[in-house]
């Protein structure tokens, strides 16, 4: 079978029926081998059974969620395509030839554009149209090197067995941010193509929940990407706390009326060790993630680990504290120039500050060394060639152990 079209559902008793019927007809008018398989929810409406009269094939799935409903779908479904959509009536059912003829060209993804194709009045609420969609769509064109422009459209297709390889987990509406972002950092061919989008059939409110739903896809962009999410603020932190402190150190800093002095000082110390802690994470996450398979490994990244062993990172470690110890016994000198007495905070607080700082980062760094360590820890892992080889190995020694048919007749005997 050549293509499948899978839509959620759940209660869509309004526009199902009418949605199944678009499908089947688009197919047979194009001659194409395929199915209508809807996702059902929990539907409490008779959707169900609409949609089977319509000629559907009903699958239940009980874990609730958008992306749960459609994982079950495409599970379910027999084509070598699929294309999804909602059941409400809102997308067009009968204009799925680009999206076949995408997916016969070799494409993997193929996703629509509604802002290319069209939206008619009273299609998407202003705040989708005009903040949340783009606003979306262009982070996750900044955090991914994709150049998908509609990041959130419902009707899209894609090649089933390239979908399942990429063990998309999301069970909410943040699924269709996951299928695109997994697509593109695993190099599969993902392609657009203008879809348009009207008003949807139905007479009760969407499922979907702006805030909620928008604050989800954020929340998956960011979680997805640790060097927009901890490198780039830790490193910003880094360069700015190092740039003032560094300043500071030697004296008071004018800026017009402006004076910037020790108090500013602890603050740039705050902004360094807060930085080099999110590049760490940057870090730690990203080794974890490649040898979780959460994302692909980053060969900088591997470099990086190389290169910074545990025992180079123990000496960095090592160094760092030792200035700091000097710094600090450089301090006490001082303080005892002054009888042990009384400090004045605008000059002692020269020497300790940094000496903390860098005292601080030294046992960060051996720390961030020992775990980068124990991350790197390979597990050993069996392959199928593994697997064959040693059920080979143990029939071959079964048959060697086993007496000869001739003994063991005699034995019988």
């Amino acid at each position: 079978m050549e293509l499948t079209v899978v839509m959620p559902c759940l209660n869509e008793a309004e526009t199902v029926e009418t949605c199944v019927r678009k499908a089947l007809a688009c197919m047979a008018e194009h001659g194409i081998e395929g199915e209508v398989v809807i996702a059902d929810n929990g539907s409490t409406d008779g959707s169900q059974q609409l949609a089977r009269d319509a000629g559907a094939r009903v699958v239940h799935v009980d874990e609730k969620g958008y992306g749960n409903a459609l994982m079950g779908g495409i599970r379910a479904a027999r084509g070598r395509y699929v294309i999804m959509g909602d059941a409400d009536d809102s997308y067009d059912f009968t204009a799925l030839m680009p999206f076949v003829e995408e997916l016969r060209g070799g494409a993997d993804l193929v996703m629509g554009n509604r802002f290319r194709g069209g939206i008619a009045p009273g299609a998407m609420p202003p705040l989708h149209r005009y903040l949340g969609n783009p606003v979306l769509s262009f982070i996750g064109r900044l955090f991914f090197p994709s150049a998908i422009r509609d990041f959130h459209c419902g009707l899209r297709g894609f090649r089933r067995d390239s979908i399942l390889t990429l063990g998309l987990q999301t069970g909410g509406m943040e699924f269709a941010s996951e299928m695109v972002v997994k697509a593109t950092i695993q190099g599969l061919d993902v392609r657009e193509v203008p879809t348009t989008l009207k008003p949807d059939g139905r007479s009760r409110p969407p499922h979907l929940r702006s805030w909620r739903d928008g604050w989800r896809h954020l929340r998956f962009l960011l979680l997805y990407s640790p060097r927009w999410l901890f490198l780039i603020p830790g490193m910003a932190l880094m360069v700015l706390g190092l740039a003032a402190g560094t300043a500071l150190t030697f004296g008071t800093v004018r800026i017009g009326k402006l004076a910037f002095d020790v108090d500013t000082l602890v603050g740039a110390s705050a902004m360094v060790v807060i930085g080099f802690q999110a590049v760490l994470f940057a870090l730690f996450t990203k080794v974890y993630a490649a040898e979780e398979g959460f994302l692909p490994e980053d060969r900088r990244i591997r470099r990086l680990v190389d290169v910074v062993t545990l025992e180079r990172g123990l000496i960095a470690g090592g160094l760092l504290a030792l200035a700091g110890l000097a710094g600090m016994v450089a301090s006490l000198a001082h303080w005892q120039t002054r009888d042990f007495g009384a400090l004045i905070p605008a000059v002692s607080l020269r020497l300790v500050v940094p000496s903390a700082t860098a005292l601080v980062i030294s046992f960060q760094t051996i720390f961030a060394a020992l775990f980068i360590s124990i991350l790197g820890i390979r597990r050993t892992k069996e392959t199928p060639v593994d697997v064959a080889a040693s059920a080979a190995e143990e029939a071959a020694e079964a048959v060697r152990m086993a007496p000869p048919a001739d003994a063991e007749r005699e034995n019988a005997l």
